[in-house]
């Protein structure tokens, strides 16, 4: 365990559905100061309408921005694309970037962009994951959410969550599309636009300390009883689908510090056998032996490296794990993961 390597470059991924309002955002973020000397990987130059920034061209697929930052289309495979990225910044054809910005397509699965992010052996040497914001249309966001799996998926791996055209929906309105994104991300930020200020170099810090929920709202576990939290769907007078109804958000708290080698068995098994059906898993643990607490952040086979906070984000020092699971019924988590703990037998709720 250990802190990202500070030499590698930082990746944020902006994803969200088709009109979520991605585009904008990455604008703006291109706009700000605190954005400069970035790295911006897009479908077509044409989308963030870049004409009028347009500094140096490099080659067909290559600009160079007035704000130091370089521009490039996603026109191959992503792995071979970020390569020769980076190929022209080690020979000085574009300008040293500090950080890299992915956009994907609106109809885009970010798993296995995220996994090409942490298992290429050479992007590994070179890149390492920042943050993940997903923006989601306040006017059709709940819709989309419970019609397609895609827009489920992008909202369940989002650290940040970016709550778009707020201005056309009433209150009752935004707040029925919170609680549908809550269902499926219970413990990502959510920032309301146009009503909250973004600032980029908040929103993309690739901070993974945002702690899951805990405190008075989430059930906790007692010298080694548990109480299980299970966010399960329902349609709101909508049709959802099959995969919407097959999704639910599971929440273990647990007040004994953690053997780490068991837990990360556990894990490393529970991906490996149902990693297609976990869409997110992320936590912060007490590790026996260790005083820091450890972030731990996984969407679907891949694991990110844990990570140390300085301290503990509140009084509440248990941990505290939330998955995002389709398919996986809680009591099944639940014992898989007391077998490995060898913890007394544990006590169950749904809510």
């Amino acid at each position: 365990m250990g802190p990202d390597a500070p030499d590698l470059i930082p990746v944020h991924v902006i994803t969200g559905f088709l009109g979520s309002g991605k585009t904008t955002l990455l604008r703006q973020a291109l706009a700000s100061p605190a954005f400069a000397n970035t790295a911006v990987v897009v479908n077509e130059f044409g989308e963030i309408a870049l004409d009028h920034l347009l500094l140096q061209r490099v080659d067909p697929d290559t600009v160079v921005l007035q704000t130091g930052c370089v521009c490039c289309t996603l026109r191959s495979e992503l792995g071979a694309a970020l390569r020769d990225l980076y190929e022209k910044r080690e020979r000085g054809r574009v300008p040293p970037f500090d950080r890299l910005a992915i956009e994907t397509t609106g109809l885009a699965d970010p798993a296995p962009l995220l996994f090409t992010l942490m298992a290429d052996p050479v992007l590994r040497h070179h890149f390492r994951l920042g943050s993940v914001v997903t923006t989601v249309d306040a006017v059709n966001g709940a819709r989309q959410l419970a019609q397609h799996l895609e827009s489920v998926k992008q909202v369940a791996v989002a650290d940040r969550l970016v709550l778009t055209k707020t201005d056309l929906v009433d209150r009752a309105g935004i707040d029925g599309v919170r609680a549908a994104v809550a269902r499926y991300n219970p413990t990502a930020p959510l920032i309301e636009t146009p009503t909250a200020a973004l600032a980029p170099d908040r929103l993309f810090a690739g901070e993974m300390s945002d702690s899951p929920s805990g405190g008075d709202e989430a059930p906790g576990w007692s010298h080694a009883h548990a109480q299980i939290r299970v966010s399960r769907l329902d349609d709101g007078g909508q049709t959802l689908d099959r995969h919407a109804r097959d999704i639910s958000a599971v929440s273990l708290i647990v007040d004994l510090p953690l053997d780490w080698p068991a837990f990360g068995t556990w894990l490393t098994m529970l991906l490996h056998a149902h990693g297609e059906d976990v869409l997110r898993v992320k936590g912060i643990v007490r590790v026996r032996g260790v005083s820091a607490p450890v972030v731990i952040h996984g969407v679907q086979h891949l694991v990110h490296p844990p990570t140390f906070l300085e301290r503990w984000p509140t009084a509440d020092r248990r941990s505290r794990l939330v998955l995002i699971v389709r398919k996986l019924p809680a009591p099944a988590l639940e014992r898989s993961l007391r077998a490995f703990l060898r913890l007394a037998p544990l006590d169950r709720r749904a809510a």
